[in-house]
C-alpha cells in the first residue's frame, strides 16, 4: 500500500511532454523503461514548448549505446546559428545491465524497441519511456477497439 502512494505521488510529480499513442495503438506493450537524453538547450526549450512528436520514432541499440531516432524535436523559435537538427539521433542514457538485457529482448523475433512518452520528472529533468513491444496484426487492433467500445458502454451505462 505504501508502495501505491509512493508510485502516484511520482506520477504526480511527472510534467508530460507527448505521448506516442499511434505506437499505443500498433505495438503491444511488453515492458517498459525509463531513459534519460542527452539533449542541447535548444531542444529542451522547444521541449518546454511542447514541439515534439514521437509518431515515425523508435529506438536502436548499437555498440552498446542506446539510441532515439527519428524523433522530431522543432527547431526553438528564438535560437541562433547555433540551433539543433530537428531530426537527429539522440542519445539515450541507460545502465549497462539494462542495455544487455534490452538487447537480449530486441534480438528475439518480432520485438522492438519504441519511444512511449516524453516527460520531464520531478527534477525538471527530460525522461523517455521505452517499451519492448510487439507489433499487432490488424486483427489484434480490432479486437481491441471493439473491448475498449465495450467497456465505454458498460461505463456510460448505455
Amino acid at each position: 500500500m505504501a508502495n501505491d502512494n509512493k508510485d502516484q505521488k511520482q506520477h504526480a510529480a511527472e510534467q508530460l511532454i507527448c505521448d506516442n499513442r499511434k505506437a499505443r495503438h500498433s505495438y503491444e506493450v511488453l515492458e517498459s523503461v525509463e531513459a534519460g537524453i542527452v539533449l542541447v538547450g535548444t531542444e529542451v526549450k522547444s521541449l518546454r514548448e511542447g514541439k515534439v512528436h514521437l509518431d515515425e520514432a523508435y529506438c536502436r541499440i548499437t555498440e552498446e549505446e542506446a539510441w532515439l531516432v527519428g524523433a522530431h524535436i522543432a527547431e526553438y523559435e528564438f535560437g541562433n546559428r547555433q540551433n539543433h537538427l530537428p531530426t537527429r539521433r539522440r542519445k539515450l542514457l541507460l545502465r549497462k545491465a539494462q542495455l544487455r538485457k534490452l538487447e537480449a529482448k530486441v534480438k528475439q523475433k518480432g520485438l522492438t524497441l519504441v519511444p512511449l512518452k516524453l516527460y520531464f520528472g520531478e527534477r525538471g529533468i527530460a525522461k523517455c519511456l521505452v517499451g519492448v513491444c510487439r507489433g499487432r496484426k490488424n486483427f489484434d487492433k480490432r479486437q481491441k477497439s471493439k473491448a475498449a467500445e465495450a467497456k465505454r458502454e458498460i461505463r456510460d451505462g448505455g
